[in-house]
């Protein structure tokens, strides 16, 4: 039988009930394996209750100081009721300065207090009792997660100024620098918004005209690290030549959100605008290809490219490879059988080989083929060899690398790059 003796409007604040005639309090903390709430319950006698019911900063120091406990136990374990009950009296009943002292030998959350209006200065300087005079029954966390942020950044030397700040907030990051920036202009003061847009419009002037591309070798979304590397730079150096007195934190949140936009128009668009390569069209003119090209895998799978698809060879190539590609699965071919001739592509060495057909089969015996091998510098340059290739074949791609038929050479080549 468990009925419910004292509780505070806030649901979270540790609830005493009564269960088989003994007082308990109970609260909800940390997860179980399934992620649902474990609770906790630990007993209490009648002079902790008449403290709990009256007393709200001993109340939330209670709290703050068993939820260690709770964590300790983990997932699965039990919590350590003797250390639990051993808190009750030199935190319930004990006099300040002797709480105070004990806050300073034991483990506590302290952002749990702060979210309930600790005075923070108080807090730092070990005042725990006197810092709860402020308390509120009512729970703010984002006055946690703000001085917790503060204290990540103190830690790594980072003091903010209001500029600082007001960038932060406008992208979203002043609290989770892991959250997705965005623009949230209503989060800046209004005297600092025109300062922060003026900073914005560097950024946006730096990366005009650079784009992001999607890296299909990681799937249908991913996008190309280089890419964003590139921009990231960019946007860097312009800001901070612009702007000296921003930290660290202020120039990256500008550039990680100029590169999250850029990287989410990349993904929002279709494959068609993703194939597109400056150079490889002039190079072959706008003629339609002729014949069918087959597409496979490393393991095995097989799709077809037919002259009369809509989409472009490349648009389907690159979504074969994005629909396919894997960590057990990095070579992926594209074959002419008409012609011939085809690529293969191993993501996994960044190398390509080019193959042509210099006798065929006849009379059961097998046809000879010549295989080049290449070197290859990123998503973009296999984007480049693949348009070319399907523009103008293994001829047309004499002059995209230094192709090499003599297979040791070829490994030490990429031994030599790999060691760079």
């Amino acid at each position: 039988m468990r009925d419910i003796v004292f509780t505070r409007s806030s649901g979270w604040i540790p609830n005493v009930i009564r269960e088989d005639g003994e007082l308990k309090l109970t609260l909800g903390a940390g997860a179980d394996a399934n992620h649902d709430p474990r609770t906790f319950t630990f007993p209490i006698g009648e002079t902790h209750l008449a403290v709990i019911q009256e007393d709200l900063a001993r109340h939330l120091l209670l709290w703050s100081a068993v939820l260690p406990l709770c964590d300790a136990a983990g997932t699965r374990g039990r919590l350590d009721e003797n250390a639990a009950v051993a808190l009750l009296d030199p935190i319930l009943l004990s006099a300040p300065a002797d709480v105070d002292a004990l806050f300073q030998r034991i483990r506590w959350d302290r952002g749990r207090l702060i979210a309930h209006g600790a005075d923070i200065d108080l807090l730092e300087l070990g005042r725990v009792c006197a810092a709860m005079r402020a308390a509120t029954e009512t729970s703010n966390g984002k006055r946690a997660q703000e001085y917790h942020a503060k204290r990540r950044r103190a830690d790594r030397g980072t003091v903010l100024g209001p500029l600082d700040t007001a960038l932060l907030k406008y992208t979203g990051q002043y609290l989770h620098g892991a959250t997705v920036p965005r623009r949230i202009p209503d989060a800046v003061a209004p005297a600092l918004l025109p300062k922060v847009m003026r900073v914005i419009a560097t950024a946006e002037q730096a990366c005009a005209g650079m784009r992001i591309g999607r890296d299909p070798r990681r799937g249908k979304r991913a996008t190309d690290k280089r890419d964003w590397e590139r921009m990231a730079t960019t946007i860097d150096a312009a800001v901070r030549r612009a702007h000296p007195e921003l930290v660290d934190d202020a120039v990256r949140t500008v550039s990680v959100l100029m590169c999250s936009e850029a990287a989410d128009r990349s993904r929002n668009a279709p494959m068609e605008d993703e194939e597109e390569v400056p150079g490889a069209r002039a190079d072959f003119g706008e003629s339609a290809r002729k014949t069918i090209l087959s597409f496979t895998d490393d393991k095995g799978v097989e799709k077809k490219w037919l002259p009369d698809n809509p989409r472009t060879a490349t648009a389907e190539f690159w979504e074969f490879v994005a629909d396919r590609s894997a960590g057990d699965n990095e070579v992926f071919t594209i074959e002419d059988e008409e012609k011939g001739e085809g690529i293969q592509l191993h993501f996994y060495a960044d190398s390509i080989a080019r193959i042509t057909t210099v006798h065929k089969g006849a009379g059961g015996s097998d046809p000879e083929y010549r295989v080049e091998y290449s070197l290859v510098d990123g998503i973009g340059a296999y984007r480049n060899l693949v348009s070319v290739f399907v523009r103008g074949g293994c001829a047309a791609l004499e002059q995209h690398g230094a192709w090499m038929l003599d297979v040791a050479e070829f490994e030490r080549a990429r031994r030599r790059r790999d060691a760079r």
